[in-house]
């Protein structure tokens, strides 16, 4: 590759021979055309450059399944565990000093890579949040800097959609009460308020991967389900959507949420939405912290308006795990309330799909320059350059947004042949990937394209 950030040209010698399917080299005489639909011309191996060089740090105890993935594609990869009684994130003066030389970082929710921290970043090609959220990271910063960022949005669906029929029957229950009477040493055999959830109304807010997955499962274990979202989604099931939060939060039996982080979501509930709940009913919160209002949540389970609530996130959470939760005491003392730390996708399962997930995309991005599921960056992608395309080589140019910036760019494109090329922008970043055939001097065709006035980030793959 040659990078804006790292100029330098390699030959590529990590490009493996073709094999025939006995194992053998091809030559030019036992090479074969097949046709048929699954029989594709074979893709040209891209390579950064030397792979060795590509250097990958991970952080907090992120799952072996992308450790495994890195590795085999012959990256260096470094991984912070974590030693008892310290945390494998990392803060300040130290984040700074490991985030310098990297091309690549792999974190979870708690470290935070703050403008200040990316500012530091210099060779910085992406980061991966193995996770769903991505507030920890300053995104529009990291745009401007030509550095894309990725999570896995989808692959805990399943391991919260289970989390949270748990705590409807425990809720339903009492279970929690129960549990931690037993560990005082009483015993309270108790049937008063203790109910089945076959035949109660679930109310899902929020009707994306997750809500989808826990209507399904609710429906099987004989509940009834309704929904609203703010987008026109198909129904799973017997689901049904209503037309207004209200609306559901005034027929429904329990309310679990499931949406994002946004400015409309932020205190989505608070004292008016819980007195709209019915009397007796039960609100789970899996999704965000600020999603819910503490003292609304508090008053409401302590005037028993809500005979329960599940929280497994928090408007402030720890930064490591310890004796160390201690902001809400009088959410602590209300009856028939589940606290979780924040393990809604905390599962074997989930991590090792998020492993998987997130280092296909950071893979694909550094040595293909593929930008989907990129959450601040525009998302392109193109076919394959032929592996008989010898001498065509793939641009990867991240440019400010400013007029005229791709007739300059064609300009210098002019004197190739342009097999394809793709462009788009997203806010004041642009993005433009451009295979170029018969290139003699890709250090020239480098210098002319990251001379351009708005370039942020020019990789070139060969």
């Amino acid at each position: 590759m040659v990078n804006a950030k790292k100029d330098l040209v390699k030959t590529n010698t990590l490009q493996p021979p073709a094999t025939t399917t006995n194992g053998t080299n091809d030559t030019e005489d036992n090479k074969r055309t097949r046709s048929g639909s699954f029989c594709q011309p074979k893709a040209k191996v891209l390579r950064p450059f030397n792979t060795s060089e590509v250097k990958i740090l991970l952080l907090e105890n992120i799952n072996e399944t992308a450790v495994k993935a890195f590795k085999k594609q012959g990256y260096q990869v470094k991984k912070k565990k974590k030693k008892k009684k310290k945390k494998a994130s990392l803060v300040g003066e130290e984040l700074i000093q490991k985030i310098r030389d990297v091309h690549v970082i792999g974190i979870r929710s708690k470290t935070k890579l703050t403008k200040e921290v990316l500012k530091e970043a210099k060779h910085l090609l992406a980061v991966g949040c193995f996770c769903i959220g991505t507030n920890q990271v300053d995104l529009q910063a990291a745009a401007k800097q030509g550095i894309a960022v990725f999570n896995s949005p989808f692959s805990n669906s399943r391991s919260v959609a289970e989390l949270v029929i748990g705590e409807i029957i425990m809720l339903a229950r009492q279970l929690g009460d129960r549990n931690t009477e037993m560990h005082n040493g009483v015993w309270n055999k108790v049937s008063k308020a203790c109910y089945e959830i076959r035949g109660k109304i679930l109310g899902i807010v929020g009707y994306g991967h997750i809500g989808a997955q826990l209507s399904v499962l609710a429906e099987a274990m004989g509940m009834t389900v309704y929904f609203y979202d703010v987008l026109q989604i198909m129904p799973l099931g017997q689901a049904k959507p209503v037309e207004s939060l209200d609306e559901l939060l005034a027929i429904s039996d329990y309310i679990s949420l499931h949406v994002p982080e946004t400015e409309d979501t932020r205190n989505l509930i608070g004292d008016h939405e819980i007195q709209q709940m019915k009397k007796g009913a039960y609100l789970l919160n899996n999704a965000r912290g600020t999603v819910v209002q503490i003292p609304a949540l508090t008053k409401g389970l302590q005037s028993g308006h809500l005979a329960g609530a599940a929280i497994d996130v928090f408007p402030k959470e720890p930064a490591s795990n310890g004796p160390n939760f201690n902001y809400y005491p009088e959410l602590l003392a209300c009856p028939n309330l589940i606290l979780t730390p924040h393990i809604g996708g905390s599962t074997e399962e989930a991590q090792r799909m998020i492993g998987l997930e997130v280092s296909q995309s950071l893979t694909k991005y550094i040595n293909e320059g593929t930008s989907l599921n990129a959450v601040n960056f525009p998302e392109i992608d193109i076919r394959a350059i032929r592996e008989d395309d010898k001498n065509t080589v793939r641009v990867l140019y991240i440019h400010q947004n400013i007029p005229g910036v791709l007739r300059e760019i064609n300009e210098i494109f002019a004197d190739h042949n342009v097999e394809k090329q793709y462009s788009d922008s997203k806010g004041d970043i642009a993005y433009v990937m451009a295979d170029i055939a018969d290139v003699t001097d890709i250090k020239g065709l480098y210098n002319a394209i990251f001379a351009t006035r708005a370039n942020i980030q020019t990789r070139v793959l060969y």
